[in-house]
């Protein structure tokens, strides 16, 4: 496929109904944290963004909502994020609504990103972060808002000090970084008021 060709196709058949469809598919997964969630078969874009983060984008980026890459080679990436979505790209970590990490991303650089502020929380900045796997790795227990008791995730590659991190992140609520963890088609909302722990 041709950078044009991947540019230009792979967005959603019929973005509204598409977008709406998306829109669901994520709402229910941050509802339910630790829920893997399949946002396959709507939308192909060039790497390196994965299925779901491109889905997650097609659904929730538009023109108000400034877009991060931490990839260098992210050219075809975000000219296809702009023309489907009309949403920038910007090279200021904190100005990103969404930020498309790569994966094992290091975690001492997301202190860059927006937390929202005591008046606006919602103005914080949703991390979109690739692995490995979404089972096969140490296991996490979530507990908290749409968890009846506790859940059990094991997502293979993450970052180290990931479970520390969150933990701290859950500190700050109502103020924090949203997380969502994507292979493939796949994805595990995790909320700011969840909280995870290592198992």
């Amino acid at each position: 496929m041709s950078a044009s060709s991947a540019v230009y196709d792979g967005g959603l058949a019929d973005a509204v109904f598409g977008s709406q469809a998306l829109f669901r598919r994520v709402m229910e997964a941050f509802a339910e944290p630790g829920r893997v969630a399949d946002l396959g078969g709507m939308v192909r874009a060039p790497a390196p963004l994965p299925e779901a983060s491109a889905a997650f984008l097609a659904a929730f980026a538009d023109y108000d909502t400034h877009v991060w890459f931490e990839s260098g080679e992210a050219d075809d990436a975000a000219a296809w994020l702009g023309f489907h979505t009309g949403a920038p790209v910007t090279g200021d970590a904190a100005a990103a609504a969404f930020a498309v990490l790569d994966e094992a991303s290091p975690i001492d650089g997301w202190s860059r990103f927006a937390l929202g502020t005591a008046s606006y929380p919602d103005r914080s900045a949703t991390l979109l972060l690739p692995v490995a796997a979404l089972t096969g790795g140490p296991s996490l227990q979530l507990a908290g808002p749409g968890i009846e008791t506790t859940a059990t995730i094991s997502p293979a590659g993450l970052p180290a000090g990931f479970a520390a991190a969150m933990a701290e992140n859950r500190t700050k609520f109502p103020l924090g970084l949203d997380m969502l963890l994507v292979c493939g088609a796949e994805a595990i909302a995790l909320p700011r008021t969840t909280r995870i722990t290592e198992a």
